[in-house]
């Protein structure tokens, strides 16, 4: 009996190796993106907190071609997870295989997190030629995600759970050029706005009136992830140069304010919070307090 017993419990075992082993090997993230409710929410029903003009920091007050005051690591510190930026010549004369590396360490460093980038290809590089290489040379390429269709609406997409045990955890959106139209395309580089629409940018309006400024695409906007463009710009001295607007960034990147823009945007993304909330100035104010809040956790 005893035989027969140890027996059956081997066959027991073998089968759940033989049925679930890779579940048993596959690690699987109880903590994403610093909570651990989020680690079962859909990447498409997620808000994170973005920085615009990422790569355009400095300290100094009188740059006014800054948008941020700390650098990317800090930013992402901060709880940033959307990082936009714009070209390939950065502001620091840098280049993007320099800005990815330092994207890349950062990811290294914390393995529970989901991060999307958004580039802005104002130059019309080509993506397979020049823009592939740079996330190749950093690495960036091997943990890039790719979606099984494209485009893919906002209810199709991994929860950011499945997303950190695959190992694909950055979703990267080029304005322009992803397509295909000079090249082949790189799967992992994403055209944005067949599957995210934006509200006007450059807003002198505090009360940021929100319409569907750019889209593209068959998808509906409630089809669509969408941003926040919650960036406050002021007219120097009336020229019609718009440069953002350092005094007003606690007021603007209150809660109080990031909330009414999401509210205001709700009724064409079909009620839901917006997918990205994109901000100057990231380390003022409360940008994370009010992500968290459109995310219903508590910090």
């Amino acid at each position: 009996m005893l035989f027969l017993t140890l027996s059956s419990w081997i066959l027991v075992l073998s089968t759940v190796l033989r049925t679930q082993g890779v579940a048993l090997l596959t690690k699987r993230a109880t903590v994403c993106n610093g909570h651990a409710v989020l680690c079962g929410r859909p990447y498409g029903n997620t808000t994170f907190l973005g920085s615009h003009d990422s790569y355009a920091f400095s300290s100094d007050p009188l740059a006014l071609a800054r948008d941020q005051e700390v650098d990317i690591p800090t930013q992402l510190g901060l709880g940033v997870r959307f990082l936009q930026a714009e070209g390939c010549l950065l502001f620091d004369g840098g280049t993007v295989v320099d800005y990815l590396t330092t994207v890349k360490t950062w990811l290294d460093a914390n393995p529970d997190e989901v991060l999307t980038l958004l580039f802005t290809n104002s130059d019309g590089l080509s993506i397979p030629d020049i823009w592939a290489p740079a996330f190749v040379a950093a690495g960036i390429d091997t943990v890039s995600y790719v979606p099984p269709t494209n485009p893919m609406t906002r209810f199709d997409w991994p929860t950011l759970g499945d997303m950190i045990d695959s190992g694909k955890r950055v979703v990267t959106f080029m304005d322009a050029g992803a397509d295909g139209t000079d090249g082949a395309p790189v799967d992992y580089i994403l055209p944005e706005f067949t599957m995210v629409w934006e509200p006007p940018f450059d807003a002198t309006d505090p009360s940021f009136p929100c319409s569907v400024d750019r889209i593209a695409g068959p998808l509906s906007t409630e089809d669509h992830l969408n941003m926040l463009n919650h960036n406050l710009d002021i007219d120097v001295f009336g020229t019609g140069v718009l440069v953002s607007d350092p005094e007003d960034a606690s007021t603007t990147n209150g809660v109080a304010s990031i909330i009414a823009n999401a509210n205001g945007c709700a009724p064409l993304a079909g009620g839901v919070a917006p997918n990205f909330v994109m901000l100057d100035f990231v380390n003022i104010g409360a940008g994370m307090q009010a992500v968290d809040q459109l995310n219903g956790v508590v910090s």
